[in-house]
């Protein structure tokens, strides 16, 4: 078997993560706008597009990218520019090719994640890939026409299933035993047989019920219940995933007791519970790891980096609050504080970036000086 082709250069990694930035500022301004809030054109223009923008555009780059930078083959790459390349033709307008394109950049990432399972033949990488291959029917089914509602489950899978396949990954450290391993691969095709099922009653059921089987798995074998007692980063880490659990479960619960009608505050509450919520809580405790491996930049640890968790859990609280009473001010503003978390996690993010490498140039400063 070959090995890893040269790694590219970090400097040329960045215009890709650039692409995905821009799909997540347009995609939180697009959800705001749909909520009423005046948005810059670009932003209030793709409000149809909030979903596929966030998913496709945001972390089909993110998660690609951190797929290709993994493998080291310069043909992975083709899967977050081809993503970055949708997002750019929905700002433009070419709303028929958007869909097309981010089924390419799904297909690229699919085969990226096959050929490591090829290489590594193990239970994690093949709910990675399968996870991988739930965006690429995704993007299909969009592109052949389908409504965003009729197949956000598949995004869904998309994003939860990546997030256990790693956590599944790190749990080898904890030696889950054979049992809990057999009751994984329970709740991953519950998942998937619900998915199948998307359009039905009892098939959301399945899949919210295979959320909260989930979320009491990683409870119990996630090594974060171990590491949330350390300190610094680690400790902060452990609390992003901790805390991201709480919505994973919420989400699934709502999909279980109540049938998700476009435009319902179930379905509303069900999707930003899984994808504010939980996924982003894991965007927050992932990025101090994904950013030094993409861009080769050191990002340290500064309790500052729980402001902006703190305040992402308090507005999904208050928007759920919102529509479980119905008081659309509670919704919307919880939005609102949703994106200022946002950008928040991203200001920390960059400024602790600026911190180390002022860090990395003093200490070199000083040895030099030796």
């Amino acid at each position: 078997m070959n090995g890893p082709g040269p790694r590219r250069p970090a400097w040329e990694r960045l215009p890709l993560l650039i692409l995905g930035f821009v799909a997540l500022f347009v995609g939180l301004g697009a959800g705001l706008a749909r909520l009423g809030w005046s948005m810059p054109e670009a932003a209030s223009g793709a409000a149809a597009l909030h979903g596929p923008l966030m998913v496709c555009g945001f972390f089909g780059v993110v998660i690609s990218l951190e797929r290709a930078v993994a493998i080291g083959r310069a043909w992975a790459y083709a899967a977050p520019l081809l993503a970055g390349i949708g997002t750019a033709a929905a700002m433009h307008g070419e709303v028929s090719a958007t869909p097309w394109l981010y089924v390419a950049a799904s297909a690229v990432l699919l085969a990226a994640s096959l050929h490591v399972l090829n290489r590594q033949r193990e239970l994690f990488m093949a709910v990675i890939a399968a996870a991988a291959g739930c965006w690429t029917v995704g993007a299909w089914l969009w592109a052949a026409g389908w409504a965003v509602h009729e197949l956000v489950g598949w995004w869904l899978a998309f994003l939860v299933l990546t997030i256990a396949g790693e956590r599944l990954e790190l749990s080898r450290f904890m030696q889950p035993s054979p049992a809990a391993r057999r009751m994984f691969v329970a709740i991953v095709g519950a998942m998937l047989a619900g998915l199948l099922a998307w359009g039905t009653r009892w098939g959301v059921a399945l899949y919210g019920a295979a959320l909260v089987a989930l979320t009491g798995w990683l409870l119990r074998n996630d090594i974060a219940r171990r590491t949330v007692l350390h300190k610094g980063l680690t400790r902060f880490i452990a609390v992003c995933l901790l805390s991201g659990y709480f919505w994973l479960a919420v989400g699934g619960a709502v999909m279980i007791g109540f049938e998700l009608v476009p435009g319902s505050a179930a379905y509303d509450a069900a999707l930003h519970a899984l994808l504010l919520g939980f996924v982003f809580a894991m965007v927050f405790g992932h990025a101090p790891i994904i950013f030094p491996a993409v861009l080769r930049v050191a990002v340290p640890y500064h309790p500052v980096f729980y402001a902006p968790l703190a305040l992402l859990h308090a507005s999904v609280a208050l928007r759920l609050a919102g529509d479980a009473s119905g008081n659309f001010d509670w919704k919307r503003w919880g939005a609102m504080l949703s994106a200022i978390a946002l950008v928040g996690f991203i200001a920390n993010t960059a400024s602790a970036v600026v911190r180390g490498r002022r860090g990395g140039a003093r200490g070199a400063a000083a040895r030099a000086s030796r």
